[in-house]
């Protein structure tokens, strides 16, 4: 029995968003919430930050939609919607949040940021084929902007 390609490929891969978006999605500073199952993203690079806060509504651990006037726009995911994909960790607590909203098992979170700054965290930009980091990577010093 064969698997289905949809299962075995990450958020990243099912949206497929242009070089530019994701390039954008890597380096702009988003702020995350979880609101209902979804995510609130605030784009903290603008001088208005809360003029630039979007709801990505997330179906199957995939960000389905977002209520940006890029997304509506235009074809292919927005970088909010890829922002959201390339950090897996933001989608699994999303989704956990939807299954208690459901009435599945009620479990204890993690936070989403360690407390402890002074041990090395793992960040999702690494895995990006590009080597190009993300915004928090380089605001906290883990990653340099390639030249």
């Amino acid at each position: 029995m064969s698997v289905p390609s949809q299962m075995t490929q990450t958020a990243l891969e099912r949206l497929s968003p242009t070089n530019r978006v994701l390039k954008r999605a890597q380096y702009e500073a988003f702020a995350f919430s979880l609101y209902d199952g979804d995510v609130l993203i605030r784009n903290e690079s603008h001088l208005n930050p809360a003029d630039h806060e979007y709801r990505v509504t997330i179906v199957d651990g995939i960000p389905t939609t977002c209520e940006c006037p890029a997304d509506k726009r235009f074809e292919g995911p927005c970088k909010h919607r890829t922002a959201i994909a390339i950090r897996p960790t933001i989608l699994d607590v999303a989704t956990q949040m939807q299954l208690v909203a459901d009435g599945g098992v009620t479990t204890k979170k993690a936070p989403l940021e360690p407390e402890d700054d002074t041990e090395l965290q793992e960040c999702d930009c690494q895995y990006l084929n590009d080597d190009f980091p993300c915004w928090d990577c380089v605001k906290t010093g883990r990653r340099e902007l390639p030249e």
